[in-house]
C-alpha cells in the first residue's frame, strides 16, 4: 500500500511557541499525522499542561520551557530533542511577540527591538541550531509562521508587520542556501485567526463584523486552518517547494 504524501510517521518536529493558538494547533496536526512533537513555550506550567494532553491522545512529545530571545534556551531545547530522538526533520518557528499597538511615529526602540529579536533574530538562530543537522540526515523541513501584515501596510502593528517582512525574505535566502542539500524553507503568511495573540484585533465586534465582510471566504481563520497548512509543508506533498511564503487569510489579500 502506497504511503500518504501527508504521512509524518518515524518524523521527529520541534514547534516554538506551541502552547496555545496556531503552535499549537501546528503541533497537533503534526502528531496527528504521525510525528513525534517537541513542543515549547515560556511557561513551564503550560508546557506540562501540552505534554499532559499529548499523552492522553498516545501521541510521543517533549515538553520544554524556552525563550526564543535567549539563544542558550533554543539550544537546550534543540539538543534535548537530538539527545532524546536522534534528530530533527521538521523545525517550525512559530514563537513571536508585538509588544506595541499604534502608529511607528510612537514606537518605542526597546518594542522595536524586541519584536525583532523575536520574529527574526530567534528565527535565524534556530536556523542554524537545526539546519545543519536536518542536511546531514538527508533533508527535512524549516517552517516559519509568517503573517500577510508581512506582504500588506498596517497602521497599528507597522512593527510586528515589518519583522514579518523580514522573515519572510530569510526564508528565501534560506531557502536557497540549503536547497542544494534537500533542506525545505517556507513560512506560512496567516490572515485573522482566531487567537490569544490576536484578540485586539477580533473581539471588537466592529471590527471583527468590518473584517468578516472583507474576507472573501466571510469568515475569521482559526488555528487549525494554519496547522493543516504546516502538515503539507512538512510532508512529502510539498517535496518540491521552497522558499515560498504560503498565504492562509480567506482571500483577504486577493482583493
Amino acid at each position: 500500500m502506497t504511503q500518504s504524501l501527508f504521512d509524518l510517521t518515524g518524523k521527529v518536529a520541534l514547534v516554538t511557541g506551541s502552547t496555545r493558538g496556531i503552535g499549537k494547533s501546528v503541533a497537533e496536526e503534526l502528531a496527528r499525522a504521525g510525528a513525534r512533537v517537541a513542543v515549547s513555550s515560556r511557561k513551564a506550567e503550560a508546557c506540562e499542561a501540552l505534554r499532559v494532553q499529548f499523552e492522553s491522545r498516545g501521541w510521543p512529545v517533549i515538553a520544554q520551557p524556552c525563550n526564543v530571545s535567549r539563544q542558550e534556551d533554543l539550544a537546550r531545547l534543540v539538543e534535548r530533542v537530538q539527545a532524546a530522538w536522534g534528530g530533527i526533520d521538521i523545525a517550525v518557528a512559530n514563537a513571536a511577540a508585538n509588544p506595541y499597538y499604534g502608529p511607528l511615529a510612537d514606537l518605542p526602540d526597546e518594542a522595536f527591538d524586541k519584536v525583532f529579536a523575536n520574529n527574526v533574530k530567534s528565527v535565524l538562530w534556530l536556523a542554524k541550531l537545526t539546519l545543519p543537522a536536518m542536511a546531514a540526515r538527508g533533508g527535512g523541513s524549516f517552517i516559519v509562521t509568517g503573517s500577510i501584515a508581512g506582504l500588506v501596510a498596517n497602521t497599528v502593528i507597522g512593527s510586528y508587520g515589518i519583522s514579518k517582512a523580514a522573515s519572510h525574505h530569510l526564508v528565501r535566502n534560506l531557502a536557497a542556501e540549503w536547497g542544494p542539500k534537500k533542506v525545505r524553507v517556507n513560512a506560512i503568511a496567516p490572515g485573522l485567526i482566531r487567537t490569544d495573540f490576536a484578540r485586539a484585533l477580533w473581539e471588537d465586534d466592529t471590527l471583527r463584523a468590518a473584517r468578516e465582510a472583507a474576507t472573501p471566504l466571510r469568515r475569521l481563520g482559526e488555528p487549525r486552518d494554519i496547522g493543516g497548512v504546516a502538515v503539507f509543508l512538512a510532508s512529502e506533498a510539498a517535496a518540491f517547494v521552497t522558499g515560498q511564503t504560503i498565504v492562509a487569510d480567506g482571500g483577504v489579500t486577493i482583493l
